[in-house]
């Protein structure tokens, strides 16, 4: 069965206005559906099956946003906080509309791929623990990661505080630089895994989250929405493709 929306939901549902400001425009007649003029705000529309304009500009509807971030260091992940910036703050504010939400969280001062979507029940999805989705994180040590490191990634860590780590991916790439791949999402794991084997974290940066991987392109603070191939991974997560 097809969506039916009200018109004055899904011209606020694409971030540009407000309801009460798509009601103002609807009414107005500044709104067509299909090359008509609609003035009615609760009129009924398909939005895959209609084409429709506002204040003369073509609208594009899409029933969820999935955006991709480089997230720089200094800034919260978080929806909002009285005190300091937020990877939401980052956004225009027809995105900050939009109700978006990171999936999972990287530290204050941590780097690297954020995904922002207001697709919740896809968001569940991904942060569950049974849906084992690798993320890959870049980091620079003090101290150097040596084979017994990766050995004891390998095999599972429990910590001084009593957190139980299960294996984990140790990838050396010089004295102090490393990989790590986490199949689990505890707080401060990378750093505190380190930490445990006497090589604190100096810089961290997320480079991927199972087959999503961040563009190079993107400088810390920027961000794009995704392509169709990687909403596809995303949306396919289930399937297998994001738990690659």
């Amino acid at each position: 069965m097809a969506e039916q929306l009200r018109l004055d939901k899904l011209l606020a549902d694409t971030g540009l206005w407000s309801r009460k400001e798509a009601r103002d425009l609807i009414r107005r007649g500044q709104v067509t559906v299909d090359g008509a003029v609609v003035k009615q705000p609760e009129a009924k529309v398909d939005p895959a099956q209609s084409s429709l304009t506002a204040a003369g500009q073509p609208v594009v509807w899409q029933k969820y946003t999935y955006i991709m971030m480089n997230k720089p260091g200094g800034v919260l992940t978080a929806t909002e906080d009285r005190r300091q910036p937020t990877v939401l703050d980052l956004l225009p504010q027809e995105l900050r509309r939009k109700q978006l939400r990171p999936v999972g969280r990287l530290d204050k001062d941590t780097e690297g791929l954020l995904l922002l979507t207001d697709d919740g029940a896809l968001a569940h999805r991904l942060l569950a623990p049974k849906s084992h989705v690798d993320k890959v994180y870049y980091a620079e040590t003090e101290g150097t990661v040596d084979e017994d490191d990766v050995a004891a990634f390998a095999a599972g860590m429990t910590l001084g505080d009593g957190l139980v780590c299960q294996s984990a991916g140790l990838e050396r790439l010089g004295p102090d630089r490393c990989l790590v791949t986490l199949r689990e999402g505890k707080f401060h794991q990378v750093k505190r895994m380190l930490a445990a084997r006497g090589k604190p974290v100096q810089y961290l940066k997320r480079l991927s989250m199972g087959a999503l991987t961040l563009d190079e392109a993107l400088e810390p603070g920027a961000w794009r929405p995704l392509t169709e191939e990687e909403t596809r991974k995303v949306k396919g997560k289930t399937g297998g493709d994001l738990a690659k």
